[in-house]
């Protein structure tokens, strides 16, 4: 060996993790190593720049910051860098200066990611240095900069201390506090509040309640505001995101949104201080949304949300915010696809709830999602006189989906199915039907309806359901059996020895689907634990979160799923936004070996977690007697 390859060695060898290799591989490694040097105060890696190296530090000292220019942290001799982007997408979302005449090992990435994958210690010290492991991972996901509408807190927003009158105000003083004030809304406090409270909240006015309500109905102006408020007022948490807040508006369609702490008002945000905080139009893409005419308007909309999705990729928002994003995205086409349907077709003869069910009524719809849907009709339904106005609008909105690239349901879930286009005493004893007394094979088909959430009409309807579903579910020892029985039959991708198990032939040949094989058993399986303990929430995350206040599963079990769920889903997502920025059409099918090591192995430890918490799953739940494990 070169005397220079030799001091290479000796160096490295001193220093973790390059010292716990064998001498072999050290003797291989330093041929393929090239020296660098660069001089005070000079660039190493830019944020932005693509990095094929691992930097191991020779001598001298850098500073690494975070994208905003915040310091990161400072590295000296026997220190690594560059890892991390090597690891994810190459891209360099810490930059490095040197803050002396730093000379450094480079490592070639092919070197890195084959020590990562022939050694753990190796790969675990390299992803520890980033705080990595499968928990550490998954919170990865603000590290290339700060986002201010992703990232912060709502009580950010607020621009204004809270203004407020009681109910017995009359509409002029109320015009006089606001014009004083400078606000365009007013939030109306209970008369008497409570001793260390500002009192609770008893309605809500706005310029637009004034001029509508009181002005152009000629009230005088000495009537009380209490008659023209708005008295169900939507509120978001203080410590909620931005873009939760965002998410709520747009969904109940909101100019206004007190924002509380502890249960009391600390202000007003508005739609102006989202969009201040909005850095690519996403709001801007619902509320267009709702001024389409025609389908053709609709469909042009959809051709944006691929563009909007990778935006949101890029910026590192997590699984949550997507899924809630394109969610909402989606139930707004729809609504809006409603109210078309209704001015086509005239007003509905009885009144009706649509249901949007799956993944859509969770929260978690991403770029590849088949429509699922169904309407519940009011009591009074008479098949003759009204089932021609419900087929036409059910036929409408789902070509209209179609349209607007959520394709037809194979299996036929959706309202042009009469089955799934009932009133609400058949939609109730279809329910208590499947729990009473479920047999397995319709159980097999209804899954679904268990995920439902109603986005258009007459949502008391949906709330009746699944007020339903929470008080018979959870006695129903039969039913969650069953229900378990069917969460099986999805299993993630390991075999023996923890290697992937791929298609072997067809169109997806040596790939694995994240979503039947990733995240969808996780789904399943949490579903089964909600519907246990009567869980109000529909998103798996918040039903982890419920179903952790509970004595169900084993202590840090609902941590490791969560954990897991939200590290598939950030593989699956940034797969298809890969996909979208090629030009090819996104899907869910994933080749392993286009994957980093990183990636490779946290998606086998995820894949450990959901196998473990489906063993859990088949014996957790038992047939009636109690007595029969789930087979």
């Amino acid at each position: 060996m070169e005397i220079e390859l030799f001091e290479i060695k000796d160096h490295l060898s001193r220093h973790r993790p390059f010292s716990d290799l064998p001498p072999a591989i050290l003797d291989g490694l330093v041929s393929h190593i090239e020296v660098a040097y660069f001089r005070a105060k000079s660039t190493i890696l830019a944020l932005g720049q693509d990095n094929y190296a691992l930097y191991f530090i020779r001598s001298g000292a850098v500073e690494v910051s975070r994208s905003s220019g915040e310091l990161y942290n400072r590295f000296g001799e026997g220190d690594c860098f560059g890892q991390f982007a090597l690891m994810r997408s190459k891209r360099v979302r810490y930059p490095v200066k040197a803050i002396e005449d730093t000379l450094v090992y480079l490592i070639p990435n092919a070197q890195f990611q084959h020590l990562c994958e022939q050694f753990d210690g190796f790969a675990d010290y390299m992803e520890e240095s980033h705080g990595a492991r499968l928990h550490q991972a998954v919170n990865k996901v603000r590290e290339d900069g700060y986002n201010p509408l992703l990232a912060s807190p709502v009580r950010k927003l607020i621009r204004r201390e809270i203004v407020t009158a009681l109910p017995s105000a009359s509409v002029q003083q109320a015009a006089e506090i606001m014009t004083r004030a400078r606000v365009s809304s007013l939030l109306i406090m209970e008369e008497a509040p409570s001793v260390g409270s500002q009192g609770a909240i008893a309605g809500l006015i706005t310029d637009r309640d004034l001029r509508a309500r009181a002005l152009s109905k000629g009230l005088s102006l000495s009537t009380p505001v209490r008659d023209i408020m708005s008295r169900e007022v939507v509120c978001c948490r203080s410590e909620a995101y931005a873009f939760e807040a965002m998410l709520t508006m747009m969904r109940h369609n909101l100019h206004h949104l007190p924002v509380l702490h502890q249960g009391n008002p600390i202000g007003v945000i508005t739609a102006a201080d989202i969009v201040q905080y909005e850095s690519h139009g996403s709001v801007y893409l619902v509320s267009e949304i709702f001024k389409q005419t025609d389908v053709a308007g609709l469909k042009a909309i959809s051709e944006k949300v691929k563009p909007s999705f990778v935006h949101m990729v890029n910026e590192d928002a997590n699984s949550h915010m997507i899924g809630s994003a394109l969610s909402f995205i989606g139930s707004s086409i729809s609504q809006r696809l409603l109210q078309l349907g209704e001015t086509k077709l005239g007003e509905p003869p009885i009144p009706y709830c649509y249901l949007s069910l799956g993944s859509m009524a969770r929260q978690e719809q991403l770029m590849v999602t088949d429509q699922d849907n169904a309407f519940i009709l009011d009591d009074q339904f008479i098949p003759q006189q009204h089932d021609a106005y419900f087929s036409g609008l059910a036929a409408f909105v789902s070509d209209g989906l179609a349209a607007c690239g959520y394709s037809y349901c194979d299996g036929e879930i959706m309202g042009t199915n009469p089955r799934w286009r009932q009133p609400l005493k058949a939609w109730q004893e279809m329910f208590s039907n499947w729990i009473d007394d479920p047999d397995p094979e319709a159980l097999l088909h209804s899954s679904i309806f268990f995920d439902l959430e109603g986005i258009y009409g007459h949502l008391k309807f949906a709330e009746a359901l699944k007020r339903l579903i929470r008080e018979k579910a959870p006695q129903s020892r039969k039913f969650l059996a069953h229900i378990a029985r069917n969460a099986l039959m999805r299993n993630p991708p390991l075999g023996f020895f923890r290697h992937f198990v791929l298609e072997p032939n067809g169109e997806h040949i040596k790939t694995f689907n994240l979503k039947e094989r990733g995240t969808a058993p996780i789904s399943d399986l949490v579903r089964v634990h909600a519907l246990a303990c009567g869980s109000r929430s529909l998103n798996t995350l918040e039903r982890l979160a419920d179903v952790n206040e509970t004595d169900l599963l084993p202590q840090g079990v609902g941590s490791d799923l969560n954990d897991a769920l939200e590290f598939i889903s950030m593989v699956r997502i940034r797969h298809q936004a890969k996909q979208i920025d090629t030009g090819i059409e996104p899907d869910n099918d994933v080749e392993p070996t286009r994957l980093s090591s990183f990636e490779r192995r946290h998606l086998r430890n995820a894949f450990q977690i959901v196998d473990k918490s489906q063993s859990f799953l088949r014996y957790r739940y038992t047939a009636s007697d109690g007595m029969r494990a789930i087979r």
